[in-house]
């Protein structure tokens, strides 16, 4: 195949679509389906309290810490990997690997069960790594498939595809959850109950079966999101250029490559100040962004009176839904304002609606109140993300070691990440509410402001 020149319209079209293949990760693993289903294992506790490593944590502790631990390892791994990926010259195999374990991760979440908490976490962690590690070379693609006047639009343009596909699947998920008998899931009773039990007892049995149906139907869900995620993949891996192919072989050394890379943008950094000054107030505000968008739906789940299980099943993906329609319009809109504003300017904005969030979310109990919340998250999720990236992007100096300097990227966010997301466990495992822990993080999006306004005021 003749590699697309840099900027055509297949090869920038090539890199959007990888996140139409990951972002159902996101959206269902992340964010809607696994915290549903890991609430129902629960569901039967008067305290919702799980053993793990020897130690007993709060359901929502302990998702929240495996999260943290796992962003940690991908902080220490993924500059290892960049500097391997760069001196070899083949990052998309370093992309491919990311993406497989991810998938493979997704679909071992069909097994997950509290009687196996630990391998059930391990499944739960490779789908993390696998899609946060790909990441990080998928970025790093963004100033080599694309001239900086397409950037922004680009990276907008991939988050829209990535919100449009994830919600396709999420409503066929929503159908298997909601109506499993729909889809083949056993929802009957036995014959002799519905002959000889009273109302009530047929009532409840019935209520059990399509629960239980459901919980079938979640597993089922895990796997869809992984043969999805690796099947569409496919396009962007045959499309994306390899990476230029230095006959170079892997040795110890090389193994600290990544590690010398990044010291060597550190000091870098110091001669570009915009950069430095862009990257502090990235490391605040996404440190609070990242956390929500993490916990949101485990919020959701505990805090907010639903009136019943079903009610809350569905209110929690129509929630997600509702983010994901909005995100869409987010992204437009936000690129378009930074292109009249300016990116800084646009950006200080959306964390001051971000600040505002946590106030409201402190306070929010009905559904109604978070499907206000979840409109505003998803307006300003969008929007914050791709205009964070493709800020990034413009900011660079002119350099072909664009992986090294996302590897950066990618690092001050996962250790933001880590942070964010060890400090709301924390609040919540000690005071026993979620809502202490996330009025707790309006302090990184007041910073994050303060910092941003720090950032010179050149156009970009």
């Amino acid at each position: 195949m003749n590699q697309p020149e840099k900027g055509s319209k297949k090869l920038l079209n090539a890199w959007a679509f990888y996140d139409w293949a990951n972002s159902v990760y996101t959206l269902t693993i992340a964010s809607s389906i696994f915290p549903i289903f890991y609430s129902a294992l629960f569901v039967s506790q008067v305290e919702k309290n799980v053993e793990a490593f020897g130690f007993v944590f709060k359901s929502t502790a302990l998702i929240t810490y495996v999260t943290a631990f796992t962003f940690l390892v991908v902080t220490f791994t993924s500059p290892i990997l960049s500097g391997v990926a760069d001196y070899v010259g083949n990052k998309k195999n370093f992309m491919k690997f990311f993406c497989y374990l991810g998938g493979a991760g997704c679909i071992g979440l069909y097994w997950f069960s509290l009687d196996q908490i630990h391998l059930s976490l391990l499944f739960y962690f490779m789908g993390l790594i696998g899609y946060w590690g790909s990441l990080v070379f998928y970025n790093s693609y963004l100033p080599d498939i694309a001239f900086p006047n397409q950037q922004d639009a680009v990276s907008a343009k991939g988050f829209s595809l990535g919100y449009i596909g994830s919600v396709l699947l999420l409503l066929l998920n929503l159908g298997m959850v909601m109506y499993p008998h729909w889809f083949g899931f056993d929802t009957s009773i036995s014959s002799s109950l519905s002959e000889t039990g009273s109302e009530i007892q047929i009532a409840e049995a019935l209520k059990e079966a399509k629960d239980n149906a459901a919980l079938r139907a979640m597993r089922v869900a895990f796997i869809t999101v992984g043969i999805w995620w690796i099947l569409f993949s496919q396009y962007t891996f045959y499309v994306l250029p390899k990476g230029v192919s230095k006959g170079h072989k892997v040795t110890k050394d090389v193994l600290f490559n990544g590690l010398r890379e990044l010291r060597q943008v550190w000091k870098q950094l110091k001669q570009n100040f915009r950069l430095k000054r862009y990257l502090t107030a990235f490391f605040v505000f996404s440190m609070a962004v990242q956390t929500i968008m993490l916990v949101a739906v485990y919020f959701g789940e505990e805090e907010i009176a639903w009136g019943d299980d079903e009610a809350k099943t569905f209110g929690l993906i129509v929630s997600i839904l509702v983010i994901q329609v909005v995100a869409i319009l987010g992204a437009f809109l936000t690129s378009r304002a930074s292109a009249k504003f300016g990116n800084i300017k646009t950006l200080i904005v959306v964390n001051f609606i971000w600040m505002g969030l946590c106030f409201y979310a402190y306070f929010m109990e009905t559904p109604f109140q978070f499907y206000v919340a979840a409109s505003i998250v998803g307006f300003v999720m969008g929007g914050v993300q791709a205009l964070a990236r493709s800020t990034y992007s413009k900011f660079l100096p002119e350099t072909k070691d664009t992986t090294s300097y996302f590897s950066f990227f990618d690092v001050a966010e996962k250790i933001g990440i880590v942070i964010g997301m060890v400090i709301f466990a924390t609040i919540d495992q000690i005071t026993g509410s979620m809502r202490n822990a996330i009025l707790f993080l309006f302090v990184f999006f007041l910073f994050g402001i303060i910092l941003l306004f720090r950032v010179p005021k050149e156009n970009v």
